[in-house]
C-alpha cells in the first residue's frame, strides 16, 4: 500500500516495547557487566545478554504453544536468566536472578524514539503492545518517558506475541479495526504476527538484516524511528 493511502487509513500506531522502543541489548549489557565482573566471569557481557534474550524468547514461544495458563513475562525471565547463568557456570541466588530481570523495567529508549513518537502522536494515537507484564510496563514509564495513549500487555489475551489474539485484542482495546493499526517492531516475528492478524506493519531495521521470505511482508521498512515519522507524521 502506498504511504499516502496508508496515512489516510491509520488511526493507531502500536509499538513493540522491548528492542523497539527501548534498547534492550545495550541496557541489559550495561546492567549485567558489573554483576558478571563481580562473579569473575571472563566471557563477553553482550553475549551473555544474547543468550538470555534468546532463551527468554524460546521459553515464551513454548509457553504460547502449550495453550495452557499464560505464564508471566517476569517468570519466564527468571527461568531464562537462571538457565543462562547455569550455562555459563556462574553460581547465583534467586535474589540475584530477580534483580537482573528487574532491570528490564529500567531500560532507556533508543535516542531517536521520544521525538519521533511525539511527532507520530500529533497525527495518530500511539500505544504499546508488549509481552511484558502490566506492572512492568507501568514501571517502565518513568524511564522511557514516552507518553503513550495506552500500554497493553499480552496478558489480556493470555498468550505471548505473535499469537493472533494478542493483536486482535489490542485493536479491540483501542476501539479500532485491526486494519486501522500500524504495528511497529524491530523483530520480524512481531511484524509477521501483526500482519497475519490483519494489521499493517512497519519493520524498524536498525541492524540492517533481511526480513526473510514470508507472505506477511511489512508495509514499511525503515532504518530508524525518525525515518518512520518522516514518512507518516
Amino acid at each position: 500500500m502506498a504511504t499516502q493511502a496508508l496515512k489516510a487509513k491509520l488511526k493507531v500506531c502500536m509499538f513493540d516495547q522491548y528492542g523497539t522502543v527501548v534498547d534492550m541489548q545495550k541496557g541489559l549489557t550495561e546492567a549485567v557487566t558489573p554483576y558478571l565482573k563481580d562473579k569473575g566471569w571472563q566471557g563477553r557481557p553482550d553475549a551473555f545478554v544474547t543468550w538470555w534474550r534468546r532463551t527468554h524468547f524460546e521459553n515464551s514461544m513454548i509457553d504460547a504453544l502449550l495453550h495452557r495458563e499464560h505464564t508471566s513475562y517476569r517468570e519466564i525471565g527468571h527461568r531464562a536468566v537462571a538457565y543462562t547463568l547455569e550455562r555459563a557456570a556462574i553460581p547465583y541466588t534467586m535474589d540475584e536472578v530477580r534483580f537482573l530481570v528487574a532491570q528490564i523495567e529500567r531500560l532507556k529508549p533508543f535516542p531517536d524514539v521520544p521525538a519521533a513518537l511525539a511527532r507520530l502522536n500529533s497525527r495518530y494515537r500511539i500505544a504499546v503492545l508488549s509481552n511484558g507484564d502490566p506492572d512492568m510496563l507501568e514501571a517502565a514509564r518513568d524511564f522511557h518517558k514516552v507518553r503513550f495513549d495506552a500500554l497493553i500487555s499480552v496478558a489480556v489475551a493470555n498468550s505471548f506475541k505473535p499469537h493472533f489474539a494478542t493483536y486482535t485484542k489490542a485493536a479491540q482495546i483501542m476501539g479500532v479495526r485491526v486494519d486501522e493499526v500500524l504495528f511497529v517492531a524491530s523483530h520480524a516475528f512481531d511484524c509477521i504476527g501483526a500482519k497475519s492478524a490483519g494489521m499493517h506493519s512497519a519493520f524498524i531495521d536498525r541492524r540492517m538484516r533481511p526480513f526473510g521470505i514470508t507472505p506477511h511482508q511489512p508495509d514499511i521498512v525503515v532504518p530508524d524511528m525518525t525515518t518512520l515519522a518522516d514518512a507518516l507524521a
